[in-house]
């Protein structure tokens, strides 16, 4: 008998508040800014330091581990907090300061959550890293699974000390994206896969994303609306119409988690109520 991936991880989602949507308003999270460092280029990012922007790639400061071990401490004694996380603001992979953390994070926090989130790029060669450090829940962002479509996304990859770009480019991450996924879900790490849902570019193409990383053993997606930023700050928003039809396609195939705040990488507490960062700043997502 075959126990479904969602019955398998339940004691893990059901603490985790962007894995579960029952959740969101009743623990919370920690997201440790100590990932500065990214090995891609979105067209649509731009990282900042700024106390004010509420987005992915925003943070109020950059933390050493140290610093990221005593916030952890700070934060847990104030509030419910059942996640502390890796999530920029640039890519936790290319930061060796995100192995650190987890290594004495897991260590001080045992029973909290190890999580993380990753543009996929070096995930095949960090997965058994991962594992080890007991990271239990990662996110990778997947865009497109369609070089036609990818190279119009990302502008640059940076691989083995090399720059490519174009279609090179997109292969590349694409391959390791799908091979890191399958990797993770093989050594027991839960899998979700964030989608910007990029008007005219790949809306028609998300379900063909959440086929291929089904198969690969991601266990749950969530479709996120493009921000238009950087080089696609003329591209229009989603509307919440092409946003709910993409997510209800999707169901079809995977769970689809539908609270996302689409979070600052040194966001706290809990996601559902009024948000904090660094710096004690309080702050509605919205």
């Amino acid at each position: 008998m075959v126990i479904p991936r969602q019955t398998r991880f339940a004691h893990i989602t059901k603490a985790h508040p962007c894995f579960n949507e029952k959740i969101h308003d009743k623990v919370g999270r920690i997201h440790l800014p100590i990932a500065p460092k990214c090995n891609i280029h979105c067209r649509f990012c731009t990282r900042e330091i700024s106390e004010c922007e509420m987005r992915p790639g925003v943070t109020a400061r950059v933390m050493s581990v140290e610093d990221a071990i005593k916030h952890v401490e700070k934060v847990t004694g104030e509030m419910p907090i059942s996640v502390i996380g890796v999530a920029g603001p640039g890519d936790a992979l290319a930061n060796e300061e995100t192995f650190e953390f987890f290594k004495r994070a897991n260590e001080k926090f045992p029973d909290l959550i190890k999580c993380m989130s990753t543009n996929g790029l070096l995930l095949p060669k960090k997965a058994d890293e991962l594992a080890k450090l007991g990271v239990k829940t990662i996110t990778v962002t997947v865009n497109a699974i369609d070089p036609e479509i990818g190279e119009k996304i990302y502008s640059h990859v940076i691989y083995k000390g090399k720059v490519y770009k174009g279609k090179e480019a997109f292969k590349i991450l694409s391959k390791n994206q799908l091979e890191g996924i399958e990797k993770a879900a093989k050594k027991g790490i839960i899998v979700k896969v964030n989608t910007v849902l990029i008007p005219g570019l790949n809306d028609n193409h998300i379900t063909d994303i959440a086929r291929e990383v089904k198969k690969r053993g991601a266990s749950l997606m969530n479709i996120i609306p493009l921000i238009p930023l950087g080089e696609m700050k003329d591209y229009p928003r989603p509307t919440c119409a092409q946003i709910e039809k993409a997510r209800a396609e999707v169901e079809k195939i995977l769970p689809v988690f539908r609270a996302c705040m689409q979070c600052r990488a040194d966001a706290y507490g809990i996601p559902g109520e009024k948000d904090k960062h660094l710096d004690i700043t309080p702050a509605s997502h919205y």
